[in-house]
């Protein structure tokens, strides 16, 4: 097991040594910055699905309402970037925590069913509401400048700093998963009676995983807003609550890097497809899914770890 932890380690730094050099031998910012909103999105997702346990369907509620929150703040109150960011993380934290104290009391089908009805509401909102824009949505949110320092206008320098947050939220639920609050998740996620018998108080830890698992999101949604300058109902729609669980499950429930490589896969066809076969992307990013689901019960990542820890035990 070692052995493959430092493999790990090395092959994460070889990654990131990728990303840092990704904009300089052309590759477009905005679709690396686009990705790693979305990676970020997915891998809050995986730590309430993956490590907990706990399926919501109204992830796009979090996603959504930062995204307004951070944009509506840096547009109308000219907050700098961080605070932007900071507001709509803090946004959806909260709103996760009044989702949380309602939906945690129930499990199973009826837990994804809360979390979807609740997100319908919050869609409703950013609809009806004046500040949010109506159909339009929220539009020509400025980049700003840094700590007031720093000009986020090149996109550049946009990137590094979403890579930066990135790796940051990365390595946090990294540490999340592996520390003995992730252990007790895991407890939860397989065996929640046990946990309990054990004298866990279960639905605080998962309370806690959900606030965590929203506002990480939401933090993916007020990225997403400040790099593409502009936030939509789009953002808050059940179908993007439908696209980090299909991103999650693509790349390995219940791994690490595995969200993030379902969400290159997606978002890539999404780019690469889109113009050239319009709305049938969707159709054929079902089928790679169907695919996927069949031939990799485990998710591309987890399918990948579980042959390598074979061959190594052979």
């Amino acid at each position: 097991m070692k052995k493959l932890s430092n493999s790990t380690r090395l092959t994460y730094a070889v990654l990131l040594a990728l990303a840092v050099v990704a904009p300089l031998v052309g590759l477009y910012p905005v679709f690396l910055m686009k990705l790693l909103c979305f990676a970020l999105f997915a891998c809050a997702f995986n730590l309430l699905l993956g490590f907990t346990g706990l399926l919501s369907f109204g992830h796009a509620a979090f996603f959504g309402s930062a995204a307004y929150i951070s944009g509506h703040m840096i547009k109308t109150y000219a907050l700098t970037p961080e605070w932007g960011l900071l507001a709509g993380t803090v946004g959806a934290g909260l709103i996760g925590l009044v989702v949380g104290l309602v939906a945690i009391r129930r499990q199973g089908i009826y837990f994804a069913m809360i979390t979807l009805a609740i997100a319908q509401m919050v869609y409703f909102l950013c609809l009806q509401l004046p500040q949010t824009g109506g159909e339009d949505g929220l539009q020509s949110v400025p980049r700003g400048e840094l700590f007031g320092l720093i000009s986020l206008a090149s996109d550049t320098s946009m990137y590094y700093l979403v890579l930066a947050i990135f790796v940051a939220c990365f390595l946090g639920i990294s540490r999340i998963v592996h520390s003995p609050f992730g252990q007790v998740l895991k407890m939860i996620r397989e065996n929640e009676p046990r946990a309990i018998s054990l004298g866990y108080q279960t639905d605080r830890y998962k309370l806690v995983a959900f606030v965590l698992s929203a506002a990480l999101a939401g933090l993916a949604g007020s990225l997403k807003t400040l790099v593409m300058g502009f936030a939509t109902l789009s953002d808050a729609h059940w179908s993007m609550s439908g696209e980090v669980i299909l991103m999650t499950l693509l790349g390995g429930v219940g791994t690490l890097f595995g969200p993030v490589l379902g969400a290159g896969i997606v978002i890539a066809l999404q780019n690469l497809l889109a113009d050239k076969v319009g709305s049938w992307v969707t159709v054929i990013i079902g089928v790679i899914f169907v695919v996927c689901v069949l031939a990799f019960r485990k998710g591309i990542v987890g399918e990948l770890h579980a042959t390598l820890v074979r061959r190594l035990r052979a």
